[in-house]
């Protein structure tokens, strides 16, 4: 399917690695000119230079602290008008309630809530003016598949998603579409390391983490270039009367309101330890 993206310029924020780092390469491989914003200025050094050697586009990196209060209207005068703008940059903490730390909590709204916010904001003025554009809100599922040892993800998800129906719902009017994307379990870098971790725990030897995926949906987490290949559908004319709404990429999960099967097979072989680390595991959004 052609998607009429060829010399659009998108900004993404969390670009360094994991699903930001692979929707750059899916706008890249579209045409794209890109703005890559992240902390690890290494890191978006060598993602630039990998994109512009295969797809020959133009890529802008911006290696800043973005959960800094003001840092967000700074990306935006530093990057520009853009057509296309991916929120993705966010660290909420996990853990239950009794163990959570007040100011590890308001670092991560900072970086996630309020920064998808405020981004959000200097924006949508820039694109009202320019005639329209897109803005997508990478979010979690846990969102909508609350989780008791994760509370702050599901809180501050949660809070993103009634953002982005609020926006989306009016955006329309102004040529704008406000979309959130809602992963479940994806393999990125920090996923693997937990779940290395947690195999070291449960069976001894870090080398059987990918066990643990076997009570996943399909026996697997999504990868990162699927949840960016859609975004990037989202973003394009092909998709161009959704706005408004979230759409769930997570093999079934919020579905089921369970990050783990429900046969009675699955409950009889995972112990609720097992299951918790499995929750926690999931909660990477």
């Amino acid at each position: 399917m052609k998607l009429d993206l060829d010399g659009k310029t998108v900004l993404i924020t969390g670009a360094s690695k994991g699903i930001g780092l692979a929707t750059a390469h899916a706008f890249a491989a579209e045409g794209c000119h890109l703005h890559l914003a992240a902390r690890n200025a290494e890191a978006l050094n060598e993602a630039r230079d990998a994109i512009v050697e295969k797809h020959g586009v133009s890529v802008t990196v911006h290696a800043m602290d973005l959960g800094e209060p003001g840092s967000m209207a700074r990306l935006a005068d530093r990057a520009g008008d853009i057509d296309i703008l991916i929120n993705n940059a966010g660290d909420l903490p996990s853990g239950p309630l009794d163990a959570l730390d007040p100011a590890a909590i308001r670092r991560g709204f900072e970086l996630k809530v309020f920064g998808y916010m405020e981004l959000t904001k200097a924006y949508y003025a820039r694109m009202q003016a320019q005639g329209g554009g897109v803005i997508i809100n990478d979010i979690g599922n846990s969102g909508e598949n609350w989780d008791a040892n994760y509370v702050a993800g599901s809180t501050g998800n949660a809070a993103l998603m009634a953002f982005t129906r609020a926006l989306g719902g009016v955006s329309l009017d102004d040529n704008i579409r406000v979309i959130g994307v809602n992963p479940g379990p994806v393999e990125t870098d920090r996923m693997v390391k937990l779940m290395k971790r947690r195999a070291l725990d449960m069976h001894g030897d870090e080398a059987r983490w990918t066990e643990l995926f076997s009570l996943y949906p399909g026996g697997r987490p999504a990868r990162a270039d699927e949840v960016a290949e859609l975004m990037v559908f989202l973003a394009s004319p092909r998709a161009a009367y959704i706005t408004g709404t979230i759409v769930t990429i997570d093999g079934g999960i919020a579905a089921r309101g369970s990050i783990i099967k429900t046969s009675k097979r699955a409950n009889a072989e995972i112990s609720p330890a097992a299951a918790g680390i499995l929750a926690e595991a999931g909660a990477v959004q």
